[in-house]
């Protein structure tokens, strides 16, 4: 028997079950380092976008996980982490936008992809995850690792362009660029992505014609 047939839910702990998972990456962010108010100034308007696909997620039953760095505070936990963010950062207006639901999941990672040495692959085995839709910060390091990564264990990739972002442009279309070519993303604008509910994660959830969108959230 396999472990997920064991545990099909984790102890209750990954109830929902869905063929994709939307990933915020590094987006609860204290942004205290070199380069950071260049980083805010492409963070915010992709912070707005982030926040519509979010909410076409949730009305989509699409599991949101927020995979985060502790920013080198081996002690924190994800509350404490985002508690920090937001009294002592230098983004609080982001964070406080994508700010986590009671309902998300949240991963630790120590390192640049949020599978290595975390509990991501377990999480998303239990999810029934085949295609990861991978956003946030910053798009030429942490989500670049991360796709890698996953790339690697065989899944499904969407890396929407407008929902990613670096210290430049420039170094964001490179690492957009590199993803798409390499490992088989679809860099397609979050508004283009067509999610669709799926109770038992058995069913395509990304279509390929066109059909009617999900109504985001009013700003």
């Amino acid at each position: 028997m396999s472990i997920r047939k064991k545990n099909a839910d984790l102890h209750g702990s990954a109830p929902d079950k869905h063929d994709i998972a939307l990933l915020l990456i590094d987006v609860i962010n204290d942004f205290d380092f070199p380069g950071a108010d260049q980083l805010l100034r492409y963070a915010r308007p992709m912070a707005r976008n982030l926040l519509r696909l979010k909410w076409r997620a949730y009305k989509a039953g699409v599991p949101v996980i927020y995979v985060n760095d502790n920013f080198g505070r081996w002690k924190s936990d994800f509350r404490r982490t985002l508690d920090h963010s937001e009294r002592h950062g230098r983004g609080p207006d982001v964070v406080k936008l994508l700010r986590p639901e009671e309902n998300d999941y949240f991963v630790l990672k120590p390192k640049h992809s949020g599978f290595f040495s975390s509990a991501l692959d377990t999480l998303l085995r239990y999810l029934h995850t085949e295609t990861l839709i991978l956003t946030g910060i910053a798009g030429n390091f942490c989500v670049l690792f991360t796709a890698n990564d996953a790339y690697m264990r065989d899944f499904n990739l969407f890396v929407p362009s407008d929902c990613t972002v670096s210290n430049t442009k420039r170094e964001n279309d490179s690492a957009l660029r590199l993803m798409k070519k390499f490992l088989k993303a679809d860099t397609r604008r979050a508004s283009r992505i067509i999610l669709h509910r799926s109770a038992r994660g058995d069913s395509k959830g990304i279509a390929k014609k066109r059909k009617r969108q999900l109504s985001p959230p009013a700003n």
